[in-house]
């Protein structure tokens, strides 16, 4: 089976806050639950989202989110010395920020399709497979 794609902050945000990109996000989040086969995240990325939606919407909208995020078929994943170590070099190599530059790392690491819609990761589409949010 193949591994599952890997969400990064831009494609949950898009999720949780039904922007454009939503409805794909939901389909793979669909088909992640009836395969019991879940989408993977990092947890850099998880904290970036609880950063956006705590600053953004407050301590109130974190705890709904939160609640949610515990149902959802994800994979959250710690940020191991692998997985720090590959980030570093996506880091060093192209201008992402530290959560992006872990959610490649991750997508690289597990031969996974990163899903984003953010086109700061145009730059890493030689070395990751890329599924555009559309």
């Amino acid at each position: 089976m193949p591994a599952s794609p890997v969400l990064d902050s831009f494609a949950l945000l898009s999720f949780l806050r039904d922007e454009p990109g939503a409805e794909m996000v939901a389909t793979l989040l669909e088909k992640a639950e009836e395969r019991r086969h879940p989408l993977q995240m990092t947890e850099v990325n998880y904290a970036e989202v609880q950063y956006i939606v705590r600053r953004k919407d407050g301590e109130a909208a974190w705890r709904i989110v939160a609640d949610e995020l515990a149902t959802m078929p994800i994979e959250f994943r710690p940020a191991d010395r692998p997985l720090a170590d590959q980030a570093a070099d996506f880091k060093t190599r192209f201008q992402l920020s530290l959560a992006a530059a872990f959610a490649a790392a991750l997508a690289k690491l597990r031969k996974a399709v990163l899903v984003t819609g953010d086109p700061d990761f145009k730059q890493v589409e030689g070395e990751i497979g890329i599924g555009w949010l559309k």
